[in-house]
């Protein structure tokens, strides 16, 4: 059976002040997640997989991979932008590592907005928090938004 999937609304720069909170996501991070996000991404070094090989290496366990990080953050940037706008830029720290049984939390807020020669930059402040640490990765990105007019 098809999976349905409710279109991603448009937001348009005139909507958005500073201040506004992006519609974040949560979920719980379990070896069904670790298996998916291996495959996906091709990653097999083990500490992504292999427990007792992430702790040789000094972690706890094992943990999710960059590409993963980097997917969390630009959903949330592609689902604000909407499908007539644009991830323009994305910088984001790895701090802390996100790991099986952990629940994340990916959040942002506006922060700035201009209009610019390349078009209605909106600047966005945003994170993947866990419930055992708290924000794992912090992030700036900016998206272009289409105009009303």
């Amino acid at each position: 059976m098809a999976v349905k999937l409710d279109p991603v609304p448009q937001i348009y720069f005139e909507d958005v002040t500073v201040g506004d909170e992006l519609p974040g996501f949560s979920y719980p991070l379990d070896w069904t997640e670790m298996v998916k996000q291996v495959s996906g991404s091709q990653d097999f070094y083990a500490v992504h997989h292999d427990p007792p090989f992430a702790q040789s290496g000094g972690h706890r366990t094992v943990f999710y991979n960059t590409g993963w990080t980097r997917a969390q953050l630009y959903r949330l940037l592609a689902d604000f932008a909407g499908p007539e706008g644009w991830v323009r830029r994305l910088h984001f720290e790895m701090r802390r590592m996100n790991m099986p049984d952990d629940v994340i939390t990916v959040s942002g807020t506006v922060v700035a907005k201009e209009q610019t020669d390349d078009g209605n930059a909106v600047e966005i402040d945003l994170s993947i928090a866990n419930d055992r640490e708290g924000v794992a990765t912090p992030a700036h990105g900016t998206v272009l938004l289409p105009s009303r007019e």
